[in-house]
């Protein structure tokens, strides 16, 4: 009789990674003892260790740490961190990940990554996703399960407040469309590809249902806020130095400019099934999660 295998979820204390240990105690009913909750800061999960989660300290940048953290795990999610000031840090982190759950024996490891991360991509920071794919590939795991998870929804309160204070929203995306899906509804099919006995290596791009394009959004948006937003197409090196001059640091605003010029060559567009094959139940719509959110978005 085989022995259930002891689940491991890094960046524990993040929004996915909680969301994703939460699925796995109260939804799955995984018991706590079954599951390792990493983080750099133990502290912020003694709720979970309360519970009997294994909760140990685990710093990408100091690789030493990471045999202790990752010992007796068989199947590991390796949330893909936000490292994105210096270039390459990002793609190290998950590498010495990789490197130390082969070392501990992990049976299988599964990976959040993007769609569409190969070379060519517009997004500065998919040669990250795409080198730790190749990573895991080259790894000798016995199996893995790589992620591509389209944008959050939740991205959209990452600028709505300027947004709706100015009542523009500047965009470099053109035409390009992008089939968002909710941060939680990731967090439940990342738990349930950690939690599976699946022990293969596969690939799954996990998007919402529809694909919209930022004229489309900004259009719904301006409806749950009850607030006007005009897009103003604006090239890309004009959207960075905008972000510059709001503060944002270091390589940043090119960063985060790149998501419009992958948008635009199409990077985002497609719809798929797998994320209602890998569950068993379609994405949150679009509207229906602005609707669960419309006090938040009128009050940003």
């Amino acid at each position: 009789m085989s022995t259930a295998p002891t689940l491991l979820v890094t960046g524990a204390s993040g929004h996915l990674g909680r969301a994703a240990l939460d699925y796995l105690l109260d939804q799955a009913g995984v018991p706590p003892a079954r599951l390792i909750a990493t983080t750099r800061d133990p502290a912020r999960l003694q709720d979970l260790a309360a519970r009997g989660v294994q909760v140990r300290a685990a710093d990408f940048d100091r690789p030493q740490t990471l045999d202790a953290a990752f010992a007796g795990a068989d199947r590991l999610l390796l949330v893909s961190t936000d490292s994105l000031l210096e270039p390459g840090q990002r793609l190290r982190q998950h590498r010495e990940a990789i490197d130390a759950a082969v070392r501990a024996g992990v049976g299988h490891v599964v990976y959040t990554s993007m769609p569409k991360p190969e070379p060519g991509s517009p997004l500065l920071f998919a040669a990250d996703h795409y080198g730790t794919e190749q990573a895991l590939a080259g790894s000798g795991l016995a199996g893995w399960t790589v992620l591509r998870n389209a944008w959050y929804f939740e991205n959209l309160f990452l600028s709505l407040h300027q947004v709706l204070a100015g009542g523009r929203w500047y965009s470099a995306a053109g035409e390009g469309r992008i089939a968002h899906i909710a941060r939680q509804d990731l967090a439940e099919a990342a738990a349930i590809a950690l939690a599976s006995d699946f022990t293969g290596t596969r690939t799954l791009t996990l998007t919402g249902s529809e694909a919209f394009t930022t004229r489309e959004i900004a259009a719904l948006v301006a409806a749950t806020a009850g607030k006007p937003i005009e897009v103003v197409d604006v090239p890309v090196a004009a959207l960075a130095d905008g972000m510059r001059q709001a503060g944002l640091p270091g390589q940043l605003p090119e960063v985060f400019a790149s998501f419009d010029s992958n948008t635009a060559a199409g990077g985002l567009a497609e719809v798929t099934a797998d994320f209602q094959a890998l569950t068993g139940r379609a994405p949150l719509p679009y509207r229906q999660w602005l609707e669960r959110n419309r006090q938040a978005i009128a009050a940003a």
